[in-house]
């Protein structure tokens, strides 16, 4: 089977290995084949060369794994162990051993769903994030008649932003310095404010905070720190 090795700081290698025995699946795992991949930010470190807090990636070099970093894929299952998964059925969600970047993927059951068929897999892998952020928002209170924040513009704070006001803001304000004004409007942002988070929290107004502040940047601090200071009195972040 087709695999790829990170073998350099941004650099795969295409190598082959031998494919996988359905018979050395244990209880609860399923056998895939790859049809679609997303890139999530937690990949990036171990991308660039940095040793991440992926599982697994303990080795002196990410090329000591296969099919590493990706885990979030959709692909056909070809074997299972698992009872509430069929031979043939399509699924999205986890490559639990975040090496989802080889043609046959072996990975736990309970983080997989099947989803519609009419999705196509490059559509369809975009649920795995949607989950998270669904997951997310459930946590936070009551959102009718809130204005809330999104601090970050990219593919997880458009679902976040578009989320946020299916579930009843009254405003939502997307926060980026990337030119997001066409595309916002179709994800439910109302206010666009094309600037870096820390401009924007120097030129807004106490009656203007926001009470719920959603970081969609990840992987710093200053950003969060941000949202800190955005929010309302007794808001959320």
């Amino acid at each position: 089977m087709w695999c790829y090795r990170l073998v350099a700081p941004y650099m795969f290698e295409r190598t082959v290995l031998p494919d996988p025995d359905p018979g050395d699946l244990r209880d609860g795992q399923v056998l895939l084949r790859f049809l679609a991949a997303g890139i999530c930010g937690s990949d990036l470190p171990g991308f660039r060369g940095a040793q991440g807090r992926l599982p697994g990636d303990t080795g002196a070099l990410a090329a000591e794994m296969a099919g590493f970093p990706v885990h979030e894929i959709v692909g056909e299952v070809v074997a299972t162990a698992h009872p509430g998964h069929r031979a043939g059925d399509r699924v999205v969600g986890w490559a639990s051993g975040f090496d989802g970047l080889m043609e046959y993927v072996t990975s736990d059951g309970a983080g997989l769903a099947p989803y519609d068929e009419a999705l196509t897999p490059a559509h369809a892998v975009a649920l795995q994030p949607l989950a998270c952020i669904l997951y997310a928002v459930e946590q936070l209170p009551p959102l009718p008649d809130k204005h809330v924040a999104v601090i970050g513009q990219g593919s997880i704070g458009l679902l976040f932003s578009y989320v946020v006001k299916a579930f009843g803001a009254a405003h939502v304000t997307g926060v980026d310095p990337i030119y997001r004004d066409d595309i916002a409007a179709k994800f439910g942002v109302d206010t666009v404010v094309r600037t870096t988070s820390d401009r924007w929290i120097a030129h807004l107004a106490a009656h203007d905070k926001p009470d719920v502040v959603i970081e969609a940047v990840g992987h710093q601090v200053a950003t969060l720190n941000h949202a800190v200071a955005a929010a309302a009195f007794g808001g959320t972040v």
